[in-house]
């Protein structure tokens, strides 16, 4: 099919669906064409012909949590939330903290969130974040009382607009950061520095090139730790 025709088709399905719908459930769409539905790459490009239409106007297609969906531009949020007259719960700073490490630290038991936080995981900040569908259980450990193990959903992916966890920001880019305990996620600034000095120092390594039969040379201690940190 060409892409003016799957345009339409395909505006439809995400407009329509209730989450963000993947590559693989828009094929579906076309499985009874059998040896002439379109493929992957085909839909791509209809998707991205897609997007160019929306440049500019108020909603957009964007892709999350590894499938796509129309959604409001950002810029005119402060309109749309006009229409509802009821405010946006506040989250306290217990649960937002919780929800934090399960997700840099994942997966996690909730033992290991109160060692981390220092003190004891509320019953209903749990049971928050599952009716949130923020976080679920994917396993539970093998020690004594098997705790179960906590990591995040598709639904917080698509909630906070992110294509994967990669996406998640770094610590230094959380506006609120200030909020929390720094000492929450030492590990993982330390990591994250790591890996930015290790790329910056890779980065200078490029640049020196060898003299005449010289091998270039290489630090393996810092080639070792920029391959550990990535």
């Amino acid at each position: 099919m060409e892409t003016d025709a799957l345009k339409p088709i395909i505006e439809a399905a995400v407009m329509a669906a209730e989450g963000a719908v993947t590559l693989e459930r828009l094929a579906s769409v076309f499985a009874h064409l059998n040896a002439e539905a379109p493929s992957h790459a085909e839909l791509l490009t209809t998707i991205t012909a897609l997007q160019s239409d929306y440049v500019g106007r108020g909603i957009e297609l964007v892709e999350v949590a590894g499938g796509y969906r129309f959604q409001t531009r950002a810029t005119y949020a402060q309109w749309v939330n006009r229409l509802w007259e009821e405010r946006k719960p506040r989250y306290s700073r217990a649960l937002l903290e919780t929800l934090a490490i399960i997700a840099y630290r994942q997966p996690i038991t909730r033992g290991e969130i109160e060692d981390i936080r220092g003190v004891a995981v509320s019953t209903g900040i749990i049971k928050t974040l599952h009716d949130r569908e923020w976080v679920k259980i994917v396993g539970h450990r093998d020690v004594p009382g098997r705790p179960a193990i906590y990591a995040t959903t598709r639904q917080f992916l698509e909630y906070f607009n992110l294509t994967s966890l990669d996406a998640l920001p770094t610590l230094a880019e959380l506006k609120d950061f200030d909020d929390f305990n720094p000492d929450l996620f030492a590990d993982v600034m330390t990591a994250e520095a790591e890996s930015s000095t290790a790329e910056d120092h890779r980065g200078d390594l490029l640049l020196e090139e060898p003299r005449g039969d010289e091998e270039p040379m290489v630090d393996s201690e810092s080639a070792a730790t920029a391959d550990d940190a990535s």
